[in-house]
């Protein structure tokens, strides 16, 4: 095909979806006309096809007058893709030409293959069969399907799919001939169901199927095929059928073997619910997505049921073949006459239970099947396993969920999921049980492939190439890395890709276009979201109609624990945004999804300010691993106004909230080189200022803020003041006045507080901080005035809580205990119903101050043991030092002298302590513990002074 040596290794694949591979290692090749360029020059072989006829194919209607320059720079890009291999593409006088060598384009590959396969099968049928199985193996699902639009590709499609027929054909023929009968089954059967009118391939099954012992279903096969040649053709078969017939009748049969079954496991729950719904129901119908395990499921009650049929429509494509895969099913031979009347008959004198497995690609004519069945067989119950409901009305659905995972604290080995994989993989790989941490990988695998039992077989059986860390290692890319090498005639079921691409296949264009677009989302979406995402794509029905199809198809889930929620399994997930690349989609979804975060986020400020919050925070935390998802993907796009608008947004949960991630986030934005310049920077900068503030780091966020506060003065001195929240980085102001007041510098934090109480509002939080630091340095009555303006401004339940905090503060510090608990109480409680965890745990720190101080002693003690916890899971040392303190305290009194003396040790010795006045003086020599050590030693004083006849054992 090419003349000389060649540079650079490439490979184009045409013989299923479209594929480019440079240096061995694949490539995308986005938009659809360019894709159409590289499969055009591909097909021509290594021949110049001109540029008349590449304008002409890419745009059939009339091309339009850039239509020569678009197609050139579809080709400039297309070079920019092979990369060092780009002078492959060669351009001439009047076209273009791609240099392949034969065994570099799957196509001629596989003609060769056929060839040489032709030429060497009377003398050697062993080796011409591998040939053609590796010629078979080229094909690799629908060929160019994206493509078939194009006129020269669809035309070149028809011939490569008559050339997969011929090779399809010779392998099986070559097959029987080398004694190998039983590896080709099942694409003969595919074969014979691709196309049932046409003859070599029915007799290549018969074959087969005798060559292998089946004699009774080869002649089955060839029953079927002659009845329905008539039917549609009015034809009769060629001599041939009836030759190949005698021949089986010689030949015999041998008798029909069940297959092996394997050990059915964590499922008895579901057979013994399926037993009990069909001693009173007629019609039960287990649902669930492709994998779940339906299949094995309903065996299992089939073979536990004395009078059971098995129907398996797998292998059945045609509505029209319902009826004669029954009658198989019931050993029935029925030469003439109406079929299904004929089975009825049958099944109308007998009582038993007739299981159809796998019906969702024939829905429309199982439901005329079985209604009819329920009509006229009133001894007959069905059980059906479809990947959605047959609709009819005495349908009882049951959906079959994947099995169970491990649970925390629990032996993994009990889980129903990791149960199966040790199960299986002891078939592929006999040794001792595994060890903890092999059972925690396992743990992790089976979490990851969500508990579907086929996901966990083929991934088991991965064990036979991989080690137990290499499969967990890959597991990232498990659609294709969980392959089958299985020779079932049920190929459909060899990978859970294909598993999976046979649900989406069943969806309408708009189901499948909804469907990829869902899945950017992490964690999946409330209904308002899914009916927006479906609206934005300009769907040509209903939206609600295509969310509740996708539903019913199994391809998400609905969950309704208190507001309606639609997921996807993660193995579904991972298809979905497979599908969003190969359709050159994902940086529309992408960019959905960014704008659906910040609007989030701008809605959660919003809320945040009134007394709507708790919404907000629910809404928050429920979006929260969505938002982690829309934050990287607008951080790897470099969307800096996207990002920044997520950040200012989201202040209130970087000040009041647990939510350590959106902390980070505003130091990484801070960070950014980017930021610098942009009108918002001093209010980014604040938000991370807050952040740092959080972690104890005082210095760095002091630093932020006031490079915050210098931002927002360039910025509106370029373009002028659009508003006290619009452009003024307030705070920044409230940073550096809770860094001072850590400090005990009290005339500065008022200084700075009142600053931003003038351009924030006196709704916020500033009247409050600068009334602590007037408590603090001694003037109780100004510090509640200044604490009262706040709180008659606040509005939002943080607000509150923190207005009741502060009072707490400012009575507990006057020796008004009473007065000071209740409003710690109401401080709690408010703050609790908003969300705002921080202001729970700051607030109840002065409780329990106050409690300890009036001889709770018990009281006190559980509830430092609980708000230490807190703290110190979200990394807030600020916080967590100043609770330390107080809990020394009560220690002393308590006796625990020793204990008491470490915290205020270590207390005076870390930077991100604040400052406190009056404690205890180290013990000389004393050496001060580290973090670790003082948390563990706090927590022992709390169990040994609680004493077990008390001690709360949460």
């Amino acid at each position: 095909m090419t003349d000389g040596p060649l540079p650079a290794s490439l490979r184009v694949e045409v013989l299923g979806p479209l594929r480019l591979l440079v240096c061995g290692a694949p490539v995308d090749v986005p938009g659809g006309r360019r894709r159409a360029v590289l499969a055009l020059l591909a097909l021509a072989e290594g021949r110049i096809v001109t540029v008349d006829r590449l304008v002409d194919a890419l745009w059939p209607s009339g091309v339009p007058a850039s239509g020569r320059q678009a197609l050139h720079n579809h080709v400039s890009r297309l070079r920019g893709h092979l990369g060092p291999a780009a002078s492959r593409l060669q351009r001439h006088h009047d076209g273009y030409r791609l240099g392949l060598e034969r065994d570099e384009l799957d196509l001629a590959q596989a003609r060769a293959l056929l060839a040489l396969a032709q030429a060497s099968a009377e003398r050697n049928p062993g080796g011409a069969f591998l040939l053609l199985r590796e010629a078979h193996a080229l094909w690799r699902g629908p060929l160019l399907a994206d493509l078939t639009d194009v006129e020269p590709v669809a035309a070149a499609v028809e011939e490569c799919e008559q050339l997969g027929r011929e090779v399809t054909d010779a392998l099986i023929a070559t097959a029987v001939s080398a004694g190998r009968a039983e590896e080709v089954v099942g694409p003969a059967a595919a074969s014979a169901a691709a196309d049932p009118l046409r003859e070599p391939a029915v007799l290549l099954y018969m074959r087969a199927l005798a060559a292998t012992g089946e004699a009774p279903r080869a002649l089955r096969a060839g029953r079927e095929y002659r009845r329905r040649l008539v039917e549609e053709t009015g034809l009769d078969p060629s001599p041939a059928l009836d030759d190949l017939e005698k021949d089986i009748v010689g030949v015999g049969s041998a008798p029909v073997s069940a297959p092996p079954v394997t050990v059915l496991i964590g499922r008895e729950p579901e057979v013994a619910a399926l037993h009990r719904l069909l001693a009173t129901e007629r019609l039960v119908t287990l649902v669930g997505p492709g994998g779940v395990g339906k299949t094995r499921v309903a065996v299992e009650v089939a073979r536990q049921s004395s009078t059971a049929t098995v129907l398996a429509l797998a292998p059945v494509t045609d509505p029209a073949a319902i009826a004669h895969a029954l009658a198989a099913a019931l050993h029935l031979n029925v030469d003439r006459g109406d079929v299904l009347t004929a089975c009825v008959s049958v099944l109308g004198e007998r009582t038993g239970l007739l299981v159809i497995d796998n019906c969702e690609h024939l829905l429309d004519g199982v439901r005329d099947t079985v209604d009819e069945i329920l009509s006229c067989c009133p001894g007959t119950t069905v059980l059906a396993t479809s990947r959605e409901p047959l609709s009819l009305a005495p349908e009882h659905v049951r959906r079959l969920t994947p099995l169970g995972l491990p649970r925390p604290g629990r032996d993994p080995a009990q889980a129903p999921s990791v149960a199966l994989f040790l199960e299986r993989a002891r078939r592929v790989r006999p040794g001792p049980h595994p060890t903890a941490r092999e059972l925690r990988t396992i743990a992790d695998i089976v979490r990851r492939v969500d508990g579907m039992p086929l996901a966990i077989e083929l991934a088991a059986g991965r064990l036979s190439t991989f080690s137990l860390d290499d499969l967990s290692g890959r597991l990232d890319r498990s659609l294709d890395l969980l392959g089958g090498g299985s020779t079932s005639a049920e190929c459909r079921h060899r990978t859970l890709r294909a598993t999976v691409e046979w649900s989406y296949r069943l969806l309408a264009q708009d189901e499948r276009r909804l469907f990829r677009h869902l899945s950017v989302f992490t964690d999946g979406v409330d209904l308002d979201t899914a009916e927006r995402v479906a609206t934005e794509l300009d769907l040509t029905g209903d939206p609600g109609s295509a969310l509740a199809r996708l539903v019913d198809a199994s391809m998400i889930n609905a969950a309704f624990d208190g507001t309606t929620r639609y997921r996807m399994l993660e193995t579904l997930r991972a298809f979905g945004l497979d599908r969003l690349a190969a359709d050159g989609e994902d940086r529309a979804a992408a960019e959905r999804m960014a704008r659906w975060a910040v609007e989030l986020t701008a809605r959660f400020h919003a809320a945040t300010q009134t007394r709507r919050e708790a919404d907000a925070d629910a809404e928050l935390r429920r979006e929260l691993p969505n938002l982690r998802t829309a934050w990287r993907l607008i951080r790897d796009s470099g969307s800096l106004d996207d990002a920044v608008a997520m950040v200012v947004a989201l202040y209130d949960a970087i000040a009041y909230r647990d939510l350590v991630e959106i902390r980070n986030w505003a130091e990484e934005l801070a960070d950014d080189p980017a930021l610098d310049g942009h009108p918002h920077a001093g209010l980014v900068l604040g938000a991370a200022a807050e952040a740092v503030y959080h972690r104890g780091d005082y210095v760095r966020a002091e630093r932020l803020a006031r490079a915050g506060l210098k931002k927002g003065v360039e910025g509106e001195g370029a373009e002028g003041a659009e508003g006290a929240e619009g452009r003024t980085p307030w705070q920044c102001l409230m940073v550096l006045s809770v860094a001072e007041l850590a400090r005990g510098a009290h005339d500065a934090v008022v200084r700075h507080s009142l600053a931003a109480a003038e351009l924030a509002g006196p709704h916020r939080e500033s009247l409050g901080i600068a009334a602590l630091a007037t408590a603090y340095a001694g003037d109780p009555d100004a510090a509640r005035a200044l604490n009262d303006r706040g709180r008659a401004h606040a509005v939002s339940p943080s607000m509150r809580a923190w207005g009741s905090y502060v009072a707490g503060e400012i009575e507990n510090l006057a020796g008004h205990g009473e007065l000071a608990e209740r409003h710690y109480v109401e401080a709690v409680d408010l703050a609790r119903s908003g969300g705002a965890t921080f202001l729970v745990g700051v607030a109840t720190v002065g409780l329990l101050s106050v409690r300890a101080a009036q001889g709770r002693i018990h009281e006190a003690l559980e509830g430092y043991r609980d708000v230490v916890g807190y703290f110190a899971r979200t990394g807030n040392w600020t916080h967590l030092w100043t609770t330390l303190r107080n809990l020394a305290e009560l220690l002393r009194r308590l006796g625990d002298d020793e204990t008491a003396a470490s915290i205020d040790a270590a207390a005076d010795q870390a930077p991100d302590a604040p400052a406190a006045a009056g404690s205890a003086p180290a013990t000389a020599r004393r050496p001060v513990p580290g973090r670790t050590a003082v948390l563990d030693a706090a927590r022992q004083a709390i169990e040994r002074n609680l004493g077990p006849e008390r001690r709360n054992t949460r």
